[in-house]
């Protein structure tokens, strides 16, 4: 480790981060002194250190993010990133508040990061996702005197629960109740449970007895793996559960001072002696131990590496790596291993062991003594693929690469694998490590804007943070290296270097963006309104316009408004545009102010005529109305444009109808669709369809289909299914149930979307063969 800790871990409260980050938290007893938080790389760099001047804390703890929590006494947790900035806090509820926190687990669930808290009181509190905080108070645990011997947090069936030990009772807490439950098949000779833990996954549990014993078995506790005796009846300093994915072999890792022990399904034990205060941090294949001078990895050994490297080992990749040592020595003997592997057809296997091998392997000498054997196998293979091969090189020359101690994060092949690539950019982002980051998006190869773009983007946002460097200087740099990168919005950099209080930054960075739609909302936000105005009539988009110009009237007074306009007659004109429609009065303000004589005399003229025309038209409908009462002793007088004409309709005076649609110039969509309308509820058929043979719909046939499948009548509608357009063929068979033709229209027009609503609404039983043609189509269209 790159630390120099005069008392090592002794003394300290530590946190360590799956993945990755490590944070040290130094505890001093000495009143005149502050404690000083301390975080280091996994490789013991440091990265940030400062005194706490907050309250006592309980418990740290790392986010899925790579947050740092600090849960204080008093139940507020403070959440810091990982370079020691602070982000935010919250409290875990009023409850916890008073009584105070006595313990604390810091969990993660299938929802993020959660917290769990034992009170003063006795009682939990929990909450799943500290993103979404939802506080739950669990049920109290029965008999409960003191704090439990022990407690851990399980997520089954998609929940947080907690399992607790009061003694040899054990207890499962949900929202709802304290279940009582019994481990199968524990030793009788234990009296309590001293420690448990449970596995990366949630899947496993393991139990450690006052009597010594470690029983090992389901977290849902129904089914039991083994259980092994330590011979050691004293309290633990922790247990971990370590296990590789899709192992057989359920194991867990118990520390004393001084002493590790493995223990596993059969009777025996490993140990190890440990020279200094230790902790252990479980991960998803095995587990870190940390100490006040190294970082080590325990985990089980990889099936494919055992298979190699077991001595006098006569599996298909040990005798491919023996050959190919061979062959570099030129010996005749490389031969003979390749033979006896081709005679037993496993050299496939043997190039897969040796791939599979290399990649969990940590020395790079390992890792490449082993790719080379397996190159060496596939030259003696025609059809094997290069996909694994390749992949694993890649893969090697990333984790090579960040495992390196000034970047320290000695990620293995399978915690790489389960995190992805775009959470390893991120983690490498978060660390100010740009270069390396960049570097790996280039040579996967990742998409410019999930990789490059994204990252650089990153970096932008904070270098326009620094205070060091002159508005001119950053802009400058952040233009330079952003020039030929896609997909970054100059905008979310300037609004960066906004909300840090660097307010002529932002715009000089705003000038950089394309987009005049993301200049203006920032420009407004930054009170820079005459700026925002240029930007938008810059633009030439109206409605950018329009919008800056209702901000400013809501925003300034009726003088300074009118005076900004003057000044952009663009602006101006398009505001004048929008009184004429919607704000008559303030037009007429505007000209009074201009002295406009002229526009305000066309003004007040076009309104008047307005006025006449309005009330003409009235006074012609009222006649119309009038008329028909005389004619028909239909009461029509107060109806509507569109009541009357609807009315009309319905009554069958339909001749009466077309002659206000002609008089009154009804829009022909609007007919169409009332005259439809009308006389399908008359179930008047014939006249329909004289109606829509009169001349073509404005409003297209579909309609017509539609209205008579409304009324039950599908034969009618048929009639109307061939005036289709093509577009709509297809939902016109389908609503007269004619899948014959539903499936040819969407054939012929290839439509994969069409193909695929035909297929849904297709049984298997009777439409099995119109499926087989319309599956056949759509593989087609999906081609093209």
């Amino acid at each position: 480790m790159g630390w120099n800790l005069k008392d090592g871990l002794r003394e300290c409260l530590v946190a360590a981060a799956p993945y990755g980050a490590l944070l040290k938290g130094h505890n001093r007893r000495s009143p005149s002194a502050r404690p000083q938080l301390e975080i280091y790389s996994s490789s013991g760099l440091p990265l940030a250190s400062f005194p706490w001047k907050s309250g006592v804390v309980k418990q740290l703890g790392w986010t899925v993010s790579d947050d740092l929590l600090c849960v204080q006494e008093d139940g507020t947790v403070l959440v810091y990133d990982l370079l020691g900035g602070f982000k935010r806090h919250f409290s875990m509820g009023n409850e916890v508040s008073q009584s105070q926190v006595l313990e604390t687990k810091i969990f993660h669930s299938p929802y993020g990061t959660g917290v769990a808290i034992l009170t003063g009181a006795l009682r939990f509190t929990l909450a799943t996702n500290i993103d979404d905080i939802k506080l739950r108070r669990l049920p109290e645990v029965p008999g409960l005197q003191g704090a439990p011997s022990c407690w851990a947090v399980l997520t089954q069936d998609r929940q947080s629960k907690v399992l607790v030990a009061n003694g040899s009772h054990l207890f499962i807490l949900d929202n709802t109740a304290c279940t009582p439950v019994t481990p199968p098949g524990l030793s009788p000779q234990a009296s309590s449970i001293v420690h448990m833990c449970v596995s990366f996954s949630y899947k496993y549990l393991a139990l450690l007895t006052d009597s010594g014993h470690v029983w090992m078995g389901t977290s849902n506790l129904k089914e039991k793996l083994s259980e092994v005796d330590t011979k050691i009846k004293t309290p633990p300093k922790q247990m971990a559960w370590c296990r590789r994915p899709k192992s057989q072999q359920p194991s867990a890792v118990v520390m004393w001072d001084g002493l590790l022990i493995v223990v596993g399904e059969c009777k025996e034990t490993i140990q190890y002696h440990l020279d200094d205060d230790s902790i252990l941090v479980p991960e998803l294949d095995g587990v870190r131990i940390i100490s006040g001078t190294h970082h080590e990895l325990l985990q089980e050994v990889p099936g494919a590496c055992e298979e190699i490297f077991k001595i006098a080992s006569m599996a298909p990749g040990a005798l491919l790596l023996e050959a190919h040592k061979e062959y570099e020595k030129e010996s005749q003997k490389a031969d003979e291993y390749l033979r006896e592997i081709k005679e037993q057809s496993l050299l496939s296997e043997a190039v897969r062991q040796c791939v599979e091998a290399a990649g969990h392997e940590h020395e790079p000498e390992t890792q490449k003594t082993l790719l080379r054997a397996a190159s060496f196998g596939k030259c003696f293979l025609s059809n094997f693929p290069p996909e694994q091969f390749v992949s694993m090189c890649r893969d090697l020359r990333v984790l090579n690469a960040v495992r390196d101690y000034t970047v320290g994060i000695p990620l293995t092949h399978t915690q790489f694998k389960q995190m992805t690539v775009q959470v390893l950019i991120d983690r490498l982002v978060y660390r100010k490590l740009y270069p390396l980051a960049i570097e790996i998006c280039r040579y996967l190869k990742t998409p410019e804007y999930q990789g490059v773009s994204r990252v650089l983007k990153h970096w932008a946002c904070y270098k326009v943070q620094q205070k060091e460097e002159s508005d001119e200087v950053i802009a400058k740099a952040v233009s330079v290296k952003l020039a030929d990168a896609a997909g970054i919005f100059y905008s979310e950099i300037a609004t960066k270097a906004y909300e840090s209080g660097r307010t002529e930054l932002a715009i000089k960075l705003l000038e950089f963006e394309p987009r005049s739609g993301e200049q203006v909302p920032l420009l407004l936000k930054m009170k820079k309104s005459p700026l925002a105005l240029s930007k938008a009539i810059e633009s030439g988009d109206t409605d950018l316009v329009y919008t800056v110009v209702m901000y400013l009237k809501n925003e300034l007074n009726r003088g300074d408004f009118f005076m900004m306009l003057r000044n952009q007659p663009v602006a101006l004109s398009l505001y004048k545009q929008f009184c004429k429609h919607q704000e008559q009065d303030t037009l007429k303000d505007l000209f009074n102010q201009d002295d406009d004589h002229e526009e305000l005399g066309n003004l007040y003229v076009k309104a008047s005529y307005k006025e006449q025309v309005g009330v003409y038209n009235e006074m012609r409908l009222l006649r119309f109305q009038r008329k028909l009462e005389e004619e028909k002793g239909e009461l029509l007088v107060g109806f509507s444009l569109h009541d009357t004409m609807t009315t009309l309709l319905s009554v069958g005076l339909h001749k009466h109808a077309e002659q206000l649609y002609k008089d009154f110039r009804v829009p022909d969509k609007r007919f169409w669709w009332l005259k439809l309308k009308s006389l399908a509820e008359k179930e008047d058929w014939e006249e329909l369809e004289k109606f829509g043979k009169s001349k073509k719909s404005p409003i297209g046939y579909l309609p017509f289909v539609e209205v008579c499948i409304k009324h039950h009548n599908k034969y009618e509608a048929k009639k109307y299914v061939s005036k289709v357009t093509p577009e709509q063929k297809v939902k016109a068979h389908l609503a007269v149930g004619d899948m014959e033709g539903a499936a040819e229209a969407a054939i012929e027009r290839r439509n994969e979307s069409e193909i695929s609503t035909v297929l849904s609404r297709c049984s298997a039983t009777t439409d099995h063969l119109l499926m087989e043609r319309l599956n056949r189509a759509k593989a087609t269209a999906v081609k093209k």
